[in-house]
């Protein structure tokens, strides 16, 4: 009988996110594959979990992938995790899940903890349509996408590092205008978790002051 692959939500900050039945499927499952096998480590071991670990991620899913889907074709359950949040966004997950699918095997996605949305809702922008464009590109094609998404009406969801919001805030000046309203949250559901509101510029300035620190999304107001 051909086994499923499990999609397994992680927090992202505070590990009484993590639910009832995340913790059940990766005790029951006969595999974990894990982003950062060191990371996910403390995790399981927090939550008593002793099944075997893989690691699979963006340098080596292009040549594991075949491997795993042959597996859970000869029986196996595998469930995939990355290092927080939901696998697939902004991380190794796509490429599995669509050979998955091609293969014919069930794919059981979990619901639970990501980044964006409780940084859209925070921002109090409209949420009825929105735009998640992840990382925007380092270098080439940076300007172009920013050019395009000035233009766009619905609310931009962006993740950003630390070391590189300077950079994007002040071109979402450049591009989008000083007065465009921005919401930049940080460290979601930890202990320093913290939203800031205002214009491109205002936040701009508010980060030139304090310097960021932890896992940042971007909410910027659609063009109106």
């Amino acid at each position: 009988m051909t086994g499923k692959l499990y999609l397994v939500p992680t927090p992202i900050g505070n590990l009484k996110d993590m639910t009832f039945r995340a913790v059940e499927v990766l005790k029951d499952v006969d595999l974990i594959l894990a982003e950062d096998t060191r990371n996910s480590g403390k995790l399981l071991k927090h939550f008593e979990i002793g099944t075997q670990m893989h690691s699979h991620h963006m340098h080596n899913e292009h040549k594991t992938v075949e491997g795993i889907v042959k597996r859970i074709q000869n029986g196996e359950n595998i469930a995939l995790i990355s290092d927080a949040g939901t696998p697939a966004i902004s991380d190794p997950g796509f490429l599995l899940t669509r050979a998955c699918i091609e293969a014919g095997i069930e794919v059981d996605c979990l619901p639970g903890a990501t980044a964006f949305v409780p940084a859209l809702v925070n921002s109090g922008f409209p949420n009825d349509k929105f735009v998640f464009e992840g990382f925007l590109p380092v270098k080439k094609g940076r300007q172009t996408r920013l050019e395009l998404l000035a233009e766009e009406t619905r609310t931009i969801i962006f993740y950003e590092s630390p070391h590189k919001l300077l950079k994007t805030l002040a071109q979402f000046v450049e591009y989008f205008g000083a007065e465009r309203p921005v919401s930049v949250s940080r460290e979601l559901t930890k202990l320093h978790e913290e939203t800031v509101r205002g214009t491109a510029e205002e936040v701009l300035k508010h980060f030139e002051n304090k310097p960021p620190k932890g896992e940042i999304v971007v909410v910027v107001k659609g063009n109106s």
